[in-house]
This record gives structure tokens, sequence and C-alpha cells, in this order.
């Protein structure tokens, strides 16, 4: 049997280990920095602005994610970013409820001068930052199917630079000019808070080990997706079960266990 397209890329995650430096919010910081540790790479939760910039130059990647706002975390957020543009390190930016509230819309769109590696958000997010009218979801819950904007996540990706990542049902992928489908997980996915934002923190862990952008995003979506599947195989489990099932499975697929 062939392996999955993905087992590289995930085998380079567990042997580099990574340092991911996350701005995240607060609802997802322990969820995520145990999804990297289950993937074998190292999170670090560094917030404070008079050190965001030092850390985001010497991590292997940075995760910036605009869930729960303050000025001090956006002195920070835009320090690392700016920092870690100018290291060359990979940089993910998830625009958390962008379209839906104007503030963090307009400061979203001011750290794409940074020029971020990966753009992670749902459809109504990735809409809203590629100015899609009327595309703005219900907080953090999109009101728009992934495949409905596969073109406005084409176009962010050109005007940005950047790879674009839109999750949902089936996830879309893409550099502006490739995209890539990646279906799998469950429905349970969504009512796990931070499943989301943890993607996020992945893609910043692969991005830091596989040269290829779009690649790296590909395959810790397919990752988390299959991880997503497997966990809740078996008796149907609840959402807090479900949680810690699939950190486990994250570990097995790592061979971290």
């Amino acid at each position: 049997m062939t392996p999955p397209h993905w087992t590289g890329s995930l085998q380079a995650v567990s042997e580099g280990s990574p340092l991911v430096h996350c701005l995240t919010n607060i609802v997802v910081a322990g969820f995520t920095a145990n999804v990297l540790l289950a993937i074998g790479a190292s999170p670090a939760m560094v917030e404070n602005a008079e050190e965001s910039a030092d850390f985001a130059a010497i991590a292997g990647g940075v995760l910036v994610n605009l869930g729960t706002l303050s000025a001090e975390r956006e002195r920070a957020m835009t320090s690392a970013a700016a920092a870690a543009h100018k290291a060359g390190r990979p940089w993910v930016l998830d625009p958390v409820a962008v379209g839906a509230l104007a503030h963090r819309t307009s400061f979203a769109a001011d750290l794409l001068d940074h020029a971020p590696t990966v753009i992670r958000g749902n459809a109504s997010e990735i809409a809203s930052l590629a100015g899609m009218a009327g595309a703005a979801g219900r907080g953090v819950d999109s009101s728009v199917a992934s495949d409905r904007v596969i073109e406005p996540a084409k176009a962010l990706a050109a005007d940005s630079g950047a790879v674009v990542a839109v999750s949902g049902a089936v996830d879309y992928v893409t550099d502006g000019t490739r995209v890539v489908d990646v279906p799998g997980g469950d429905i349970l996915m969504t009512r796990v808070t931070g499943v989301g934002c943890a993607l996020g923190a992945m893609m910043a862990a692969f991005a830091a080990v596989v040269h290829d952008p779009l690649q790296a995003t590909v395959d810790a979506s397919a990752v988390l997706a299959e991880a997503g599947a497997l966990a809740a195989r078996g008796p149907r489990p609840g959402p807090g079960t479900y949680a810690v099932r699939l950190i486990d499975t994250l570990a097995d697929l790592a061979g971290r266990r």
C-alpha cells in the first residue's frame, strides 16, 4: 500500500521538532499546544510585545491568530509578523471573525503588509479578507460554504503572495494558481473549540520543515482530516472524549505514542 502523501511531511515535523511561536487566543492556547506536542513540534506562547519580535525571529514558524484581540496583543502580533517576515520565517495568519467585526478586519488587512506565508480561515473569513461583499459570518462561524469562495481565495493568494487555506466540510488550499481539495474529517471537529485554530499552528509547524508552502499547508490539513476521521471511529464519542481522541490519534499518526 502506498503511504499517504503527507507521511514525509509529518515525519519531518516529528523528527525536526520545529519551534512554533503561537500568538493565539486565550480560548484555545492549551489545546493548540497539545496538538503541536502530539505531532512532535515544540509550542511556545510568547505574547509580550517586548519579546514577540525577538522570539519570532528565532522560531521555526509563527502563528498569528486574531481570536481574542487587545491593544497589547495587536502590538505583539504586528511586531512578530514583521520580524518573521524580515528573518525569512514562515508565518500563518488566522483572521478569526474578520468580516464580522470592523476593527479586526482592518487590523488583518494591515498584517497583510508583512507578507504572511499562509492565510487560514473559514469561508466567510477568507471571502471577507478578499473583499467579497456580503460574506461576513456570525462571529467565528462561517455563513458561506468553502467551495463558494475558491475564486476569492485564489485572488487573495495572488494579491498577498500567501498560500490561502479555506476550512470547511472540504478544505481548499490555493497559491493563486494551483487549487487542492482536502476532504475528510468528521462533524465532531466543529463541536470542539479550537480545532481550526490548532490547524493554523500545524500549518506553521509544517511550513517550518517543508520547502513548498502549498505542500506544507495541504499536508497539515490532510493530517488533521485523517486524525479527525479516525478519532470518530468506534463507539460514537461526545465532544469531550473526541477532543482527547483527536490529540491521541495525531500522536499515533506521528509515531509518538
